[in-house]
Order: structure tokens, then sequence, then C-alpha cells
């Protein structure tokens, strides 16, 4: 583990030990910063602090930089669609179906799994359970991930995702016809309070914003494209649910009479972002998967 030490300036003084400390650990993520300060490794004047203490001139700080723990994952041989790939960066389009990373009975068959067997070296900003992921999409929602292959192209797509310059559009079939051809959702996002394993519009949730166009209407459904300004966990779903509209085939989040699907009827289409080394625009697209075209095809055979 590694120990440094800093002096507060006068032109840092007010500023958070989070942003002051991601501002000297330039491979770092502030997400990540915030946790090495919540689990002890940062003090200041001796003390440990919160990560929105406001420093002062001539605080002494000391952090440790806690070495990455060597992964406790299989690596499996299980083929994967990669888009595009570079030393710093791979874009996967993950099939519906797969789970992005390992969690309590998913530890195999994962895209994690399957990204340590095609590639050896991943970012470890994420932990030991998602080395190199950046972002996730559901398991029933298929398309496009960019996945980090050092520290260095996490930190940086990360801070694209906290600034919103980077590019998600989505598509899919929700229930319901949509009176208008465009919209904004902005309702905050949090842990549904009467069920922990649901999320739900929450007055202190976290702020979530969802851009959404009609691409064609039907008398009981209708096909959507959704931007995302935010990122939050089920972020569309429960958006699309909230103004009355919820997906098709979503087992959450949707009605239960609905069309024979497997998951919710979600494909992440276009993704687009700065690389992190060579600062060129890289835009990506993808179409849907044969299962959200069969349900396309049998909406617009029955009427």
């Amino acid at each position: 583990m590694s120990s440094f030490q800093h002096t507060i300036t006068e032109e840092q003084a007010k500023k958070r030990i989070d942003k002051i400390l991601s501002e000297l650990n330039a491979e770092n993520s502030r997400s990540q910063v915030q946790a090495w300060i919540q689990s002890g490794h940062v003090l200041v004047n001796g003390e440990p602090v919160k990560a929105n203490y406001k420093c002062q001139i001539g605080d002494d700080i000391i952090w440790e930089i806690p070495e990455t723990e060597p992964l406790d994952l299989i690596p499996e041989d299980i083929p994967l669609d990669i888009i595009y790939e570079d030393n710093d960066l791979l874009v996967v389009n993950k099939p519906k179906g797969m789970v992005v990373h390992p969690s309590a009975g998913h530890q195999t068959g994962t895209l994690v799994n399957a990204l340590l067997y095609h590639c050896k070296d991943l970012s470890g900003i994420n932990g030991v359970e998602r080395p190199g992921i950046v972002h996730r999409i559901d398991k029933d929602t298929s398309g496009l991930l960019v996945v980090a292959k050092n520290d260095l192209s996490h930190t940086d797509l990360s801070e694209q995702l906290a600034s919103k310059t980077i590019k998600r559009k989505y598509e899919a079939i929700v229930h319901g016809q949509i009176p208008h051809e465009t919209g904004v959702i902005d309702a905050p996002i949090g842990r549904d309070p009467k069920d922990r394993q649901r999320m739900g519009i929450v007055d202190k949730g976290k702020p979530a914003v969802t851009h959404f166009r009609v691409l064609r209407s039907y008398p009981d459904y209708t096909h959507i494209e959704c931007q995302l300004e935010t990122g939050r966990t089920h972020q569309i779903r429960v958006h699309m649910r909230y103004i009355g509209f919820p997906l098709v085939g979503d087992p959450k989040y949707g009605p239960r009479k609905t069309l024979e699907t497997d998951g919710q009827v979600l494909h992440a289409k276009i993704l687009g972002f700065r690389h992190p080394r060579k600062n060129e625009w890289m835009e990506f697209e993808i179409e849907p998967p044969e299962s959200f075209k069969n349900v396309l095809q049998y909406i617009e055979k029955i009427y």
C-alpha cells in the first residue's frame, strides 16, 4: 500500500477534500477517492474526515492508495461480439440474458468472466468483481458497452459519464400509445422504500433525466428511442413506468399480462465518447437483436 502526503495551499483552501485528492491523483476517479476516504485511508491532521470536508490552509493530508486485490474470478471462453478494440478499451455488444459482472447467484457466465479470458489486463478501479466495467446494462437488456483496459482510460471515461458527455441512445417498446412525439422525464430515482429489490421515483433520490422520441405508434404499443442524460439503475424502465408507459416484457416494472418475451424489450443501440488517449470522438451503432425485431413484427401483424 502506497502512502502520500500533501499540505493544503492557499489556492486549495475551501475546496472539498475529495476534489483535491482527485486532482492530485489524476489516474483515479473522484468516486474512487471517496471510497478511500470512507474506508479510512485518508487523514487530515491525523484525523479521518468525510468526503465533503472543506480544506483549510496548512492542513496536513496523508492518504494511502490500497493495492488492487487479486481477482478471484474464473476466465471463461465465452464468445464476445467485439465491435471495436485497441490497447486502451473495447466496445462490446452484450447479448440479452448475459449478466455484466458477478454477483450473488451469478458467479460464472458473466461478461466479466468472458472479458478476463479475452484480454488479460483490465482496469482495477471498479473493484475485484467489476474489472474494466465503466457502466453497465441490465441482464435482459442488449447492446453496447465500453470496457476500460487500464486505469487511465477508466478514469477518463468515468469523468465523461459524470459530465454527461457520453452519448447513450436506446430503443424500447412500451405499453400504451404515447400521445406526443417527444418528451423529457426529469424525476429522481432511488431505492423503493416499500421494496428494496426495486428502484422508484423518490423525493431524495439521485437526479435522473431521460429524453424520449416516438419512432412508431400502434393502438396499444409505442416503439421509442431514449437518450440518457444520467445513468441511474433501471432508469429507462423506472421512468417509463412513472409516466404510465412501462416497457413490454419488463418483469419488475411492467404489467403481468404482456407480450411473450424473455425480459424487457430494451436495447442499447448507440454509444459515443471521446477516446481517452487519442482525444477523438468515437461513435458506434448496433441494430437490435432478433428477439426485439420479432416483437415488433408481431405487433405490426396484429395491427
